[in-house]
């Protein structure tokens, strides 16, 4: 298994807050997810800027997103939680 670059879980990140229903902390975790890879550079650095995320429950719920989209093999591995999200 091949972790995935920064950019990579960015984008993985992006869709599932886009898919994620408004104001939810999922879509708001996922979001964290996506600025913070985006913005990073390289995949040790965004990890360690969730850490700096408030509040806590957004944190824990982007550190949990973050460390299954990094330990995914290839965009499109995600697990599907987003139950009753569908892409457009």
């Amino acid at each position: 298994m091949n972790p995935r670059d920064n950019l990579d879980v960015a984008t993985s990140a992006r869709e599932m807050a886009d898919n994620a229903p408004p104001g939810s902390l999922h879509q708001a975790a996922a979001t964290s997810v996506a600025i913070s890879c985006a913005t990073a550079r390289d995949i040790d650095q965004a990890r360690v800027a969730l850490d700096g995320i408030t509040p806590d429950e957004v944190r824990q719920a982007a550190i949990e997103i973050f460390d299954r989209l990094a330990a995914s093999d290839a965009p499109g591995d995600e697990p599907d939680d987003d139950a009753g999200a569908s892409a457009p």
